[in-house]
């Protein structure tokens, strides 16, 4: 296990596949990527919060903002969990880039006290459709275990990390409001010091 990955880091590129067999560049060269680290297939909580980037994605698009999206979950579980997602989803199984990111699993996933109410909430609002066979149910044995932590880094086009968020439950982490604003920032900076150096004269 690697250790987390703080601000300024910079993030070798690579190659993934996503689950419906669309090839996905880490980061992507021209925006930034919000590369988000979810849990197991079917994860009520997981679910509930990509719906939330689902119904506002041309908003994280129009910040400059690509999203893939880790499961550690084998493909075959994944796609009928995450069918409809207008964004990438990767399988990695083996937690090799859980690992290379410092991304964790532990006890209090689930046993923090802050995570006992998004479970219910993420829960209810499942059930119905899987109890109606709209939607699968989660696996009582989830490959990769039920006590992954979410993790979320936003990186630039160059690979350098721009921010990071290791959630210490099962629901801490950025929102879409919280990603906007981030991109949004970086954006900004961008462009002060592109500005910067417009504004000098050659002598």
């Amino acid at each position: 296990m690697s250790e987390r990955l703080k601000p300024g880091a910079v993030v070798a590129g690579r190659d993934l596949v996503s689950v419906t067999g669309a090839p996905v560049r880490v980061p992507d060269p021209a925006r930034l990527t919000h590369l988000q680290f979810r849990r197991f297939a079917g994860c009520p909580v997981c679910n509930l919060h990509l719906r939330s980037f689902a119904r506002r994605h041309g908003e994280v698009t129009a910040a400059g903002v690509l999203e893939v999206v880790m499961f550690h979950s084998p493909a075959d579980e994944l796609r009928a969990h995450v069918a409809g997602l207008p964004f990438a989803v990767v399988a990695d199984p083996d937690k090799r880039l859980y690992g290379e990111f410092g991304v964790e699993s532990a006890p209090r996933a689930l046993l923090d006290p802050r995570a006992y109410w998004p479970i219910l909430r993420a829960i209810a609002a499942s059930l119905p459709a899987v109890l109606a066979r709209r939607r699968p149910a989660p696996s009582l044995d989830p490959h990769g275990g039920r006590l992954g932590l979410p993790a979320d880094l936003l990186i630039a086009g160059d690979g350098r990390v721009v921010a990071a968020k290791y959630g210490e439950h099962v629901d801490d982490q950025w929102s879409v409001d919280e990603l906007v604003a981030l991109a949004r920032a970086e954006r900004s900076r961008g462009n002060s010091a592109g500005n910067r150096c417009d504004d000098v004269t050659p002598g």
